[in-house]
């Protein structure tokens, strides 16, 4: 826990920039990105974007998450199963993140694909040379940078009340965000928006449905739920790791780090550090305190957090309240998504009394 939290939290010592030769691909998108940037440039791109993440702000988006989250759930409740991902975890915080980028409705199945790429991609592959290798004509990462840069061309010439247009409009020192830093703003909001987020909520229903009892105890006690949501993050960790250099020698724990050196700061791990956490492999509903690591540390620390646990906390609490004796279905198979940057599942089958 100590480690990672140090790692994560020196920027001058662990630096976010990416290494190697130019980046190109998925490495590209995420170039000039916030989690890519170390101060003053990060300082300065991080101003732009938080004043959409405000807790004003997001508290605002709460009548339209509860409304997009009845809308889901409705057509299933008296069926009494569903695929929680497919039905609620996935489209719940795509939608969200999509209406606020401006994104048109019919193109948001195309963001399942792409984010799912991404984040099975732990780092660009190589050539012989130390160079990112490129991807192919018509890849995914392709596709998005394409549909992102129509996307930031169209609101150039026609402003909208969405955040690409106030992207577009701001300004750092009288100048203008680049198009680069403009495709990774949107590349980052997009994955952090939706990946993470779903598979908060995916994970949530795991832990309550293999802790027996925990939804009934949540149901009585409702104000346990962010304590549960809280514990969920540190168990199941959405984010399990994240990607550093060295970028001057240092010492960690009995470890000599040498300047340019790549470093995981495993997230996943630090949330059960037993030094940290008592009992850390139990999922515990009333655990206090807990110091996860979950949103990251330092100026990192998730901008969208905030929206991450208004989106879990709304789903939760109306499908504890909606889907009675909420289980996993009988021999229900879990499949883990191929990511060792992400923790969540491909499907998550649960019944309940409809």
């Amino acid at each position: 826990y100590d480690d990672v939290q140090r790692v994560l939290s020196e920027h001058a010592t662990y630096s976010s920039r990416m290494s190697g030769g130019k980046p190109t691909g998925t490495g590209q998108l995420f170039a000039a990105s916030l989690i890519n940037t170390d101060p003053p440039r990060h300082r300065q791109l991080r101003s732009l974007v938080t004043q959409a993440f405000t807790p004003r702000a997001v508290e605002a988006l709460a009548p339209r998450i509860s409304e997009i989250t009845d809308d889901l759930l409705a057509p299933v409740l008296s069926v009494g199963s569903m695929d929680l991902i497919e039905g609620l975890a996935y489209p719940l915080p795509v939608i969200v993140i999509a209406e606020l980028l401006g994104i048109p409705a019919a193109d948001r199945d195309r963001f399942k694909q792409w984010s799912d790429f991404i984040v099975s991609q732990t780092r660009p592959t190589s050539d012989e040379s130390g160079q990112s290798a490129p991807p192919g004509r018509g890849t995914p990462d392709a596709e998005m940078a394409e549909y992102f840069m129509g996307m930031i061309e169209a609101r150039r010439q026609r402003p909208g009340d969405d955040l690409i247009s106030k992207l577009l409009a701001a300004q750092i020192d009288g100048e203008h965000l680049s198009a680069v830093e403009l495709l990774g703003f949107c590349a980052l909001l997009l994955v952090a928006g939706n990946e993470t987020t779903t598979n908060l909520i995916g994970n949530a229903i795991l832990c309550f449905a293999e802790n027996e009892g925990t939804t009934e105890r949540l149901s009585a006690d409702p104000t346990l739920l962010p304590h549960a949501l809280e514990e969920v993050l540190r168990y199941r960790s959405p984010v399990q790791s994240m990607y550093r250099i060295a970028a001057v020698d240092s010492t960690l724990g009995a470890h000599q780090i040498p300047a340019a050196a790549p470093l995981v700061a495993w997230i996943g791990s630090a949330n059960r550090d037993p030094l940290q956490f008592p009992n850390p492999d139990a999922f515990d509903v009333g655990r206090s305190p807990n110091r996860h690591l979950a949103f990251g540390q330092g100026i990192h620390f998730c901008l969208g957090a905030p929206l991450a646990r208004l989106e879990a906390s709304i789903a939760l609490r109306a499908v504890i309240s909606r889907l009675p004796g909420l289980a996993l279905a009988p021999g229900a198979r879990l499949e883990r998504m191929e990511s060792s940057i992400i923790y969540g599942l491909k499907e998550l089958p649960v019944i309940w009394a409809g």
